[in-house]
């Protein structure tokens, strides 16, 4: 049942009685009840950050425009699909931050929730990178390979403490 709390008028009668004590006792169940609705509130935006994954949607790929070297994303003789995406999440702190990515420490794109760009590189080991703007560049060493024992794919994920990686997707 609630509990109604009524400190009205009690100010201007109580100086200097007995009453000040529960004219406090009435503003410290005042602050306590608060102080709980405001912890309530806290655990609860806080639960409400976890991560967890969004629904699977289709990956969109990154708009030709945000491309920084064109070099990368063009089909060739000779040159392997490697398939990097950016894992959708629900976690509103990560879902509108880019994750730029690099190719042998050149920048060549960025990554927003839920896209996905395609490499095409010579066969050998190639260094995949990805940071954002709170992040140091975490770098994947990538064996591209036309082998089909192996994916040529990378997975850009944010762990629990908001912070990016990168591993290679396995069959």
């Amino acid at each position: 049942m609630p509990m109604r709390l009524s400190c009205r008028g009690r100010a201007a009668r109580i100086v200097g009685s007995a009453r000040g004590a529960s004219l406090a006792a009435c503003v410290a169940l005042v602050v306590l009840a608060v102080l709980a609705v405001l912890a309530v509130l806290a655990v609860l935006a806080v639960a409400g950050c976890a991560s967890t994954p969004a629904e699977p949607v289709p990956f969109k790929p990154v708009p030709a425009e945000r491309i920084v070297r064109q070099g990368y994303t063009q089909p060739g003789p000779g040159l392997v699909a490697v398939d990097v995406r950016r894992e959708r999440s629900r976690d509103v702190i990560v879902r509108f931050r880019n994750a730029l990515v690099y190719i042998d420490g050149e920048r060549v794109t960025d990554l927003m929730n839920g896209e996905h760009v395609v490499f095409y590189l010579p066969p050998g080991t190639h260094r995949i990178g990805v940071s954002t703007q709170f992040d140091p560049v975490i770098e994947l060493n990538f064996l591209v390979t036309a082998d089909p024992r192996y994916t040529n794919r990378a997975s850009v994920t944010f762990n629990d403490d908001h912070r990016i990686g990168i591993h290679r997707v396995a069959q």
